[in-house]
């Protein structure tokens, strides 16, 4: 009997369902990082008195950068990875401590909090080929 010769696509689909199964010691720390991100963050929106509702309705709103994929694959992930990294949260935290503006802060806060909860639950940012595909895994 023959072995059977697998082929690169076959070998790579095996390799990321295993890692899905059993994350690997720098997607541990990234996961790790991001809840820590998260944290910090709600607890700077804490110290800057901002309403609880407010984090509650905005959490979730970089989610909306998604919709690029309704035009296709590589224009949803540039407007996701757009509102999924830390460039644009770190220049609104910038202005609003520099003006030392309460809101402007606390929007920061809850943007940087949405970036945490993304990569503490496994979220990274995408590359154009297909969602599924982000810098930390394969979701």
């Amino acid at each position: 009997m023959q072995p059977v010769m697998k082929t690169h696509k076959q070998v790579v689909g095996a390799a990321r369902r295993k890692a899905a199964v059993k994350p690997s010691a720098p997607n541990l720390y990234l996961r790790l990082e991001g809840l820590v991100l998260f944290a910090g963050a709600v607890l700077l929106f804490a110290a800057q008195h901002g309403n609880g509702w407010m984090l509650a309705l905005l959490l979730l709103a970089p989610d909306l950068s998604a919709l690029g994929y309704l035009v296709n694959t590589r224009v949803g992930a540039a407007t996701y990875n757009l509102a999924h990294n830390y460039l644009l949260p770190g220049i609104l935290l910038l202005i609003g401590v520099s003006a030392a503006n309460p809101l402007v802060i606390q929007l920061a806060a809850i943007w940087f909090a949405h970036i945490g909860m993304d990569r503490a639950a496994g979220y990274g940012l995408k590359y154009a080929a297909a969602f599924k595909d982000t810098h930390l895994q394969r979701v």
